[in-house]
């Protein structure tokens, strides 16, 4: 906890020196926080390209916004997830106005195991039953298992209470078990039963 509360306010220091003209300020900064940025705005959009857009979006608002900064208000981690999460909402959004069928698959020639394909029909079934949850189930829980903030990290990042960021969680996972029972594996016999059935 102290390291994280340190972390805070060397970003603070940073955003206020570079509200100052520091430009070495910025590089630390977009060094410490851009990555993360990145990481969430893929995990929510699902599209790389998009998601630099988003990035970037999210650290110029930062720019913009560092010589309004006021300490204490908010970690400025948490502010850069909900800035991420508004924006890649917003794309998202546009997104629904195409139908899906037109987005081109990108498609894998490379030959794989049985074990390769098993686990990326996983992955695929995983992002697609995200990928049909509320916006703010899903940036819920995103921000909870992906990017592993606290829930009352979550309740300032998505603007809400703990006990609502709760609930979200609960009705995300538990739509997401429904969505995804048939990926659980078939119990193998076992040889007692191999040997009955011979």
């Amino acid at each position: 906890m102290a390291l994280d509360t340190q972390s805070e306010e060397h970003d603070t220091a940073l955003l206020a020196a570079f509200a100052r003209g520091d430009q070495s300020a910025a590089r630390a900064l977009t060094g410490r926080h851009l990555p993360r940025v990145f990481a969430h705005a893929c995990r929510l959009l699902q599209d790389r390209a998009e998601a630099e857009d988003v990035a970037q979006e999210a650290m110029l608002k930062l720019w913009k916004m560092a010589p309004n900064w006021r300490e204490g208000e908010a970690k400025l981690s948490t502010w850069l997830y909900r800035v991420t999460a508004n924006a890649a909402t917003d794309r998202l959004r546009k997104r629904r106005t195409v139908a899906l069928e037109a987005a081109p698959e990108q498609i894998d020639q490379a030959p794989s195991v049985e074990a390769r394909l098993i686990a990326d029909d996983r992955q695929k079934a995983l992002h697609d039953a995200m990928g049909t949850l509320p916006e703010r189930q899903r940036n819920a829980l995103v921000l909870r298992h992906f990017e592993e903030l606290s829930n009352p990290e979550i309740a300032s990042a998505l603007e809400t209470s703990v006990e609502a960021v709760e609930s979200l969680l609960g009705r995300a996972r538990r739509a997401l078990a429904a969505k995804l029972s048939h990926l659980r594996p078939v119990a193998q016999p076992s040889k007692h039963e191999k040997g009955a059935r011979t």
